[in-house]
C-alpha cells in the first residue's frame, strides 16, 4: 500500500500529496490497481487536515492517476495507453510564446498583408535559391547590429539553421576531415557529422564556453578543418563567450587556417553581446542566424552570412540540391516582421518571458547546481550523486517529465552527468512550475535501485 508522503518544494500540500503519488505510480513504487490508504489515514499520516487530502484525490481523479469505486475504495488506475505523451515537455528547446503576442491574429494578419501587395502572388513561386533580393535585404537590416556592414549578397536565405549547417559542411569538407566542437554541442552538428563521415574533435569547455588553449591544441595534434562555436547562450550549456576568448579563437583559426562556422541562434534575446566572430573576422567566418529561438521554429527561416558574395553563391548551389529553397512565404513574413520592427518586439516579449521562467526556475532549483542565462530559454542542471543523467532522464520520463541527457550533446565518451531543462515548450507557467517541481523531488529521493557514478 502506497506510503503517503508530500513532494517537497510544492506550492500547495494537496498538490505536493497528488505530485507524490503520481512520481510514486510512475517509478513503479505503487502497483497499478493498489488501494490506497483512507483519506482520514493519509491526512493522519502527514498531519494535514482531511479537507486537503480530499482536494489531493479529486485532483489524482482529474488527472486519471485514480478511480473510486463505491464501498470499497480508491484505486490506483490501469497503466496507460501505450505512447501516451509526458505530461510536461522540458526536452524541446523552443522558444516560449509570450502573453502578449498573440501568434494566433498576428501571423494570419501579417500574412494576409504579405499576400494583398503588389508582388503577392509572387510569394507563391519558386525562387531563386539564395532567397529574395527583398528578403536578403532584409536580413542585412537585421543582422548589421550583430555583424556590422554585410551586403545582401552575401547572404542567402535558408529553411532553418540545420539545413544551413548541413549545407556548409558539404561545400567545405570532405569525408574523414575534422570539425572542433565543444565537449558539449548541439546534436545537429553531431548528426552532420555521422551523415557525412566527419570526425569531430572535442574541445574542453569552462562556464565561459570552448578553452581556447584546447582549440589551439586541437589544430596542432589533427588537422583540424573547421570550428563549430555556439557563441552566445551555448546550447546546452548556456555559456556565452566573452570578447576576449572570441578574439583568440578567430586568431588560433586564422593562424591554423581554419573556417569557423558560428552558429547563433540566441544573440537576438541578449540586450548586449560581444562582438560576433563573424564581425572579428568575416573573411574566415559562416554565421547562422535562425528564427527559430528568438520568434518561431514554424517559419523555417534562417540566414546565412557567407564570407564573400562568391561563396554564397556556391552554398545556394548546395542548397539548390537539398532544399531548392527556403518557404517563400514564410521569408517574406519575417521579411515583414523585420521591416515593421516586429520581429525585434518579439523576441523583447520572447525575453522577458524568458526572465520570469528562469526566475521560476531559480525559486525551485535554487539550492541545486545548473548553469543558466536569464535572458535565454534553458538551463544546464548538473545532477548530484548518485544520479547517473541517463538514469535520472529515463526516471523522470517516468513520472510525466520529459528532458535531455547529457549523452545526447557529448562529443566525448564519459560526458558530465548533467541534463537540458527546456523552460519554453511548457504552455504556461503553471505547468512549467509543476514540472520543475516534480523534478527536483526526484533529484533529492533517488529510487534504491539508481546505480552510482563509476
Amino acid at each position: 500500500m502506497w506510503m503517503p508522503r508530500l513532494l517537497d518544494g510544492a506550492r500547495l500540500k494537496y498538490l505536493g500529496i497528488v505530485d507524490a503519488l503520481e512520481a510514486d505510480i510512475r517509478l513503479g513504487h505503487v502497483a497499478r490497481g493498489e488501494r490506497l490508504p483512507a483519506q482520514r489515514a493519509i491526512a493522519q499520516a502527514l498531519g494535514v487536515d482531511l479537507t486537503t487530502v480530499t482536494r489531493a484525490f479529486n485532483e489524482a481523479r482529474r488527472r486519471g492517476l485514480v478511480t473510486a469505486e463505491a464501498g470499497r475504495g480508491t484505486f490506483i488506475s490501469h497503466a496507460p495507453e501505450a505512447g501516451e505523451q509526458p505530461r510536461v515537455d522540458l526536452s524541446m528547446n523552443i522558444p516560449p510564446q509570450p502573453s502578449d503576442v498573440n501568434f494566433r491574429r498576428l501571423i494570419p494578419h501579417d500574412l494576409a498583408d504579405v499576400m494583398a501587395g503588389p508582388a503577392g502572388l509572387l510569394h507563391l513561386h519558386y525562387q531563386e535559391s539564395t532567397g529574395s533580393t527583398s528578403d536578403r535585404a532584409a536580413a542585412a537590416r537585421w543582422l548589421g547590429a550583430r555583424l556590422g556592414s554585410v551586403t545582401p549578397d552575401r547572404l542567402v536565405v535558408s529553411a532553418g539553421a540545420q539545413c544551413a549547417l548541413h549545407a556548409i559542411c558539404d561545400l567545405l569538407l570532405d569525408r574523414n576531415d575534422v570539425i572542433a566542437a565543444g565537449a558539449m554541442t548541439y546534436p545537429g552538428v553531431k548528426a552532420v557529422a555521422i551523415q557525412k563521415g566527419l570526425a569531430i574533435e572535442p574541445l574542453a569547455m569552462d562556464g565561459e564556453g570552448i578553452l581556447p588553449d584546447a582549440f589551439a591544441k586541437a589544430c596542432r595534434d589533427r588537422a583540424v578543418r573547421l570550428l563549430y562555436v555556439i557563441p552566445s547562450i551555448d546550447n546546452p550549456t548556456t555559456a556565452t563567450l566573452p570578447d576576449e576568448r572570441r578574439r583568440a579563437l578567430v586568431e588560433i583559426a586564422r593562424r591554423h587556417d581554419v573556417v569557423i562556422v558560428e552558429d547563433d541562434p540566441y544573440a537576438a534575446l541578449l540586450p548586449d553581446t560581444a562582438p560576433s566572430l563573424s564581425a572579428l573576422a568575416p573573411d574566415i567566418t559562416w554565421h547562422i542566424a535562425t528564427l527559430s529561438k528568438c520568434a518561431t521554429p514554424a517559419l523555417r527561416v534562417a540566414y546565412v552570412a557567407a564570407p564573400s558574395a562568391q561563396v554564397a553563391r556556391r552554398l545556394a548551389s548546395v542548397m539548390r540540391a537539398t532544399m531548392l529553397m527556403a518557404p517563400p512565404l514564410m521569408s517574406a513574413l519575417a521579411n515583414r516582421w523585420i521591416v515593421t520592427g516586429a520581429l525585434d518586439e518579439i523576441a523583447r516579449s520572447i525575453r522577458a518571458e524568458n526572465i520570469a521562467r528562469q526566475q521560476l526556475a531559480s525559486a525551485i532549483l535554487g539550492k541545486l547546481d545548473y548553469a543558466a542565462d536569464p535572458h535565454g530559454h534553458h538551463l544546464w542542471l548538473r545532477l548530484p550523486a548518485p544520479w547517473r543523467a541517463s538514469d535520472f532522464a529515463e526516471h523522470a520520463g517516468r513520472a510525466g517529465i520529459s528532458i535531455v541527457s547529457a549523452p545526447a550533446f557529448a562529443t566525448v565518451a564519459h560526458p558530465a552527468e548533467a541534463v537540458r531543462i527546456s523552460l519554453g515548450v511548457a504552455p504556461c507557467r503553471d505547468v512549467l512550475e509543476e514540472g520543475l517541481v516534480l523534478l527536483s523531488g526526484l533529484i533529492a529521493k533517488p529510487t534504491p535501485g539508481t546505480r552510482a557514478v563509476v
